[in-house]
């Protein structure tokens, strides 16, 4: 059985992710730290969700650089996105506005990755990577 990980795929539910725990999961549980659970506005996780999204954005970006396309836009997508990332951390107070187009650059780098690693010569079934 042969199976492979779509890294752009991953990146993408990654990052989706992310950002449904920065927007919405506010909303919805808010609750939680009545029962002693804290997840919203906690450094670690936060921290830990996107050093999540920066290794898997970087296989990924690298893999389709190296392997695929040679080129370096997709990088550079993700590197603006998560430059709004890590200032979201650092400027609570715009987090709201700095969050969208973080996930929104991050989440292009992905797809743009993809499509290019998908045009390539070598994406052909049985090619070896």
């Amino acid at each position: 059985m042969n199976f492979k990980i779509n890294w752009d795929g991953l990146g993408i539910i990654t990052s989706l992710a992310c950002a449904i725990h920065c927007a919405v999961l506010p909303l919805l549980i808010s609750s939680l730290p009545l029962f002693g659970i804290n997840i919203i506005h906690n450094a670690a996780f936060e921290w830990g969700m996107i050093a999540l999204a920066f290794s898997v954005g970087c296989y990924s970006l690298y893999h389709g650089y190296i392997k695929h396309h040679r080129s370096a836009v997709p990088v550079s997508l993700f590197a603006v996105g998560f430059v709004f990332l890590i200032a979201k951390q650092f400027f609570h107070e715009h987090e709201y506005a700095l969050l969208p187009p973080a996930v929104a650059f991050i989440v292009y780098a992905h797809y743009y990755n993809f499509r290019l690693c998908s045009r390539s010569k070598c994406s052909t079934p049985g090619h070896k990577h």
